[in-house]
Order: C-alpha cells, then sequence, then structure tokens
C-alpha cells in the first residue's frame, strides 16, 4: 500500500526501463497473475481447513480465525512498506524475494508441528505475499506502453474474482486427496511447486529495471502508526472473546482511534506520505475503498461461517463442504462473465447496486433455509440461496475494481493496485476477526446452525449497508491510465 509519489511530490523523475516486446509483456502478466492468484487463494482457502486443522493440532474456536488473519492483516501492513521498498532496492529482486519467502513459509505451513509455529508461518507467509504483490502491480506498469496498459489490466478484476469463490472449492478437493496427510496440510504444500516454477519464470522473464525512483524515502513514523493501529483493532476482536473480553481488549480497541488520528495527520505533515494524497482526493477511489471493505468483510465471514457450520455442525467432510459450494462459484463465474461482457459498461453503478441487492437477497434466503432445514440440510437444499448469493457477488468482481482504479492516472495505477489489494486483505481479516467472533458466541450460547444463521443476516445487512454507498460513485467508471 505504500505508495508511488506524484511527479510533483517525489522531485526528479525516475528513469524509466524500455517497455517490453508486447509478446514479453503478457508473459511477465502471466507470472504476475500466478502470484496473484497463490496469494488470494492462501487467502480463502484456509476457511475450509481450519476444522481440520484445529482437530489435527488442537487450539480453541479462535484457531481457525488466526489461521485466516494471521495472514490477511501481515499481507495487509506489509504492503504498508513493500511498494516503497521497490523503489529503493529494485522491482525485480523484491518481487524474486517474495515469491522465494512465500514459497518457503507455504512448506513451513504444511510442515508446521503445532498451532504457534503455524500461525507464526501464516504471518511469515503473509509479510512475503505483501512484498511480492505490489512488485507485481508495479512491473505490469512499467512493461505496457500506455496505450496498453488498460487492456492489461482487465483480466485482474475477473481472475481474482473467480480465484476468490473457487478457493474453497480447490480446498475441499485437497483435503479429500490428502496427498502429504494431515488432509490440511496439502493446502499449502501445493504451493511449493507452484512457487519454484513461478519463480524461474520471473527470474528469466522479468526486466531488471523497472522505474526505481532513488530519491523515494520510507515515512517510518506512518508507517509504525499505521501498523499500531491495525494491530490494536485485530488483536483484542480475534482473541477477545476466548479470554472473555478483558478490559485490555477494549482498551486496546479504544486505543486504536488516537492512533489512526494521529496517523492521519502525520500523513498530511510528512514529505513521503504512506498514501498518495493525490488518490486520497479522488471520491470514487476513497468511496470505492469504503465499499471493498464492506464487501469482502461481509464475504470472508460468510465464508468463515458457512464452512465451519457445515462441518462441525452438520458433520459433513471438507469435500462434501466445498462441492457443496459449486452453486455459489457458478453463479459467480456467470456473473463475472455478464458484467466483464457488457453489464458493467452499459449499466456502470447500477452493476453494484444489483449485485449487492441480489447478493443480500442470496443471504436471506441461505439463512431462511438454514433455518427451516436443519435436520435435513443437503447440499441440494443450500444450492439455490448459494447460486444467488453467488451471482450477486460476482457481478461486483468487474465494476468495483474499474471504479476504485477509474479515476488514477497512469503514475496511478501501480499505488491504486496496490492499496486496493491491502484494503481487500485487511477487509478479510477484519470479516474473519468480527463475524468470526460473532458466529462462535453465537455457537457456544445455542448451536452452529443458529451461528450460521446469525451470520448470513449479519452479512446481508452489510451488504445493503454498502449498497448505499453505491450512489456516492458516479454513474459510470472511468478509464484506469488516462
Amino acid at each position: 500500500m505504500t505508495t508511488e509519489q506524484s511527479s510533483s511530490n517525489a522531485g526528479p523523475p525516475p528513469a524509466q526501463s524500455p517497455v517490453l516486446p508486447l509478446r514479453r509483456a503478457w508473459l511477465v502478466l502471466v507470472v504476475v497473475v500466478i502470484a496473484d492468484v497463490m496469494d488470494v487463494l492462501d487467502s480463502t482457502i484456509a476457511n475450509l481447513a481450519g476444522p481440520s486443522i484445529r482437530a489435527e493440532l488442537g487450539g480453541g474456536d479462535t484457531t481457525v480465525q488466526w489461521v485466516l488473519a494471521a495472514y490477511t492483516a501481515a499481507f495487509a501492513l506489509g504492503l504498508v512498506t513493500s511498494g516503497r521498498l521497490g523503489d529503493l532496492v529494485g522491482r525485480r529482486r523484491l518481487f524474486l524475494a517474495g515469491m522465494a519467502g512465500f514459497t518457503l513459509s507455504s512448506l513451513a505451513c504444511g510442515l508446521a508441528p503445532g498451532v504457534a509455529f503455524l500461525i507464526g508461518a501464516r504471518v511469515l507467509q503473509g509479510v512475503c505475499g505483501s512484498v511480492m504483490i505490489p512488485q507485481g502491480f508495479a512491473l505490469v506498469k512499467i512493461v505496457f506502453s500506455p496505450e496498453h496498459l488498460r487492456r492489461a489490466l482487465i483480466p485482474f478484476g475477473p481472475i481474482m474474482g473467480l480465484a476468490t469463490v473457487a478457493g474453497p472449492i480447490v480446498a475441499g478437493w485437497l483435503l479429500h486427496l490428502d496427498l502429504f496427510g494431515g488432509q490440511w496440510r496439502s493446502i499449502f504444500l501445493i504451493n511449493v511447486p507452484i512457487g519454484v516454477a513461478a519463480w524461474i519464470l520471473g527470474s528469466c522473464l522479468l526486466p531488471r529495471h523497472a522505474g526505481e525512483d532513488t530519491t523515494a524515502r520510507l515515512d517510518l513514523r506512518g508507517v509504525g502508526l499505521l501498523t499500531l493501529a491495525s494491530a490494536l483493532l485485530i488483536i483484542p476482536l480475534v482473541q477477545g472473546r476466548e479470554l472473555g473480553w478483558p478490559i485490555w481488549t477494549y482498551a486496546m480497541m479504544a486505543a486504536s482511534i488516537p492512533v489512526l488520528a494521529l496517523f492521519a495527520v502525520s500523513e498530511r505533515r510528512s514529505a513521503h506520505p504512506v498514501i498518495a494524497p493525490s488518490l486520497l482526493h479522488k471520491r470514487s477511489f476513497v468511496v470505492g475503498l469504503v465499499i471493498v471493505c464492506g464487501f469482502y468483510a461481509a464475504l470472508t465471514g460468510f465464508q468463515l461461517a458457512l464452512n465451519v457450520m457445515l462441518q462441525l455442525g452438520a458433520r459433513w467432510t471438507p469435500l462434501h463442504t466445498g462441492l457443496t459450494l459449486i452453486p455459489w462459484a457458478l453463479g459467480s463465474a456467470i456473473a463475472v462473465g455478464l458484467a466483464g461482457a457488457f453489464l458493467a459498461e452499459r449499466l456502470g453503478r447500477a452493476t453494484l447496486q444489483l449485485g449487492l441487492g441480489i447478493a443480500a437477497a442470496g443471504l436471506i434466503t441461505l439463512g431462511w433455509t438454514i433455518a427451516h432445514t436443519q435436520d435435513t440440510l443437503t447440499s441440494w437444499t443450500l444450492a439455490p440461496a448459494l447460486l444467488i448469493t453467488g451471482f450477486g457477488s460476482g457481478l461486483v468482481f468487474i465494476p468495483i475494481f474499474d471504479y476504485v482504479l477509474g479515476d488514477a492516472t497512469t503514475d496511478e495505477v501501480g499505488t491504486g493496485s496496490g492499496m486496493l489489494n491491502a484494503v481487500q486483505q485487511f477487509a478479510n481479516a477484519t470479516g474473519a476477526a468480527t463475524l468470526g467472533t460473532a458466529f462462535f458466541a453465537q455457537a457456544g450460547h445455542s448451536n452452529f446452525f443458529d451461528a450460521g444463521e446469525l451470520i448470513t443476516a449479519l452479512a446481508a445487512v452489510l451488504y445493503l449497508a454498502t449498497l448505499l454507498l453505491v450512489g456516492l460513485l458516479p454513474k459510470h467508471a472511468q478509464q484506469a491510465g488516462h
């Protein structure tokens, strides 16, 4: 999320490497997409593996939340500095270092002997992912000519959206195959051969210089304040319920507010702010990021609750649970195709409103289904509601990406993309923390099915609240890189 400064703030423009031939530029894009898909899958598939991890390694309810939140929070916080480090150290060097670290930490996750080791490895995995991802966006920006940049960015929305919905299904399949024993270990170990192949491709294809800015500086004070504010919020949200909400959890959450205010003051005074001021003056970017927060927090919380409910409440296997989500993935895939083909361009923000409204209706229907079929729950009874929910969610993936980056200039596209990714990951961590805590609290008072009903209702309310914000966006998104 660390930003590349606009020319007015960064001093002399950095030397740009020549744009690569189009064929090689597309190969660079393939390497970057592989890295992004690995990241997205690792932030989603752990949802399904949570019960399996807890069954083998032990731990309480928060184990499931921490396995997810440790990665996503570390990833989001790491993005604060990694973009600027790319300016200083070199984008190619950091991308390859991040890919190597991500691969090795995935190996560590797969071989984890205990819960604490696994959570620590997930933190390291998230940090390495945060080093890798922003460099990829910046490399794409530099290897494509301005007239081809927009075309190169188009695949990111649908690919990331489909990777998000495919995660639980892939996880269910891997858990069923049990390639390396312990069921859940395969979802991490599968990254090792993919990561090695991507590293080799990257070392051969990535340009050695990608517009590094030697005048760039790290705003260590801003980075420290933002990291502290985030930690003060995430840690008590995940751990508080299991500890009985001691007074320090409330104190930490309250303290995050003044620390965040100090960060805002520091940003205004800094010569090298963490977040580019030019982007924060653009309504589509700011409102779009808030919508991303609400959307992905609800999405992650809903996925976590449904996966745990079906495995611990209905006693379904991970494969059965993953296959049950096929209607959701199918609905998302159809909607992504429709939005990419013509809906997003023709309907503009109405596509977002339609998608969020349909997704909320699907979640309400899902909650009703769970409430009335607890004793006879099957994949088929859940299928209609999941199909509707998936279709609505799929309509959101592409247009929200266009709105967040629509006002960005060519110089801001890489920065904006990194911030979008950071906000998405932080929303995932927050969703797992808040809705996950509500889920396990309700399950402790009654049962997993009642907890599932509660989370579907809360996620639907969050979607509807997010829908109201869409009216603040312009009717149609502009094109990034104008």
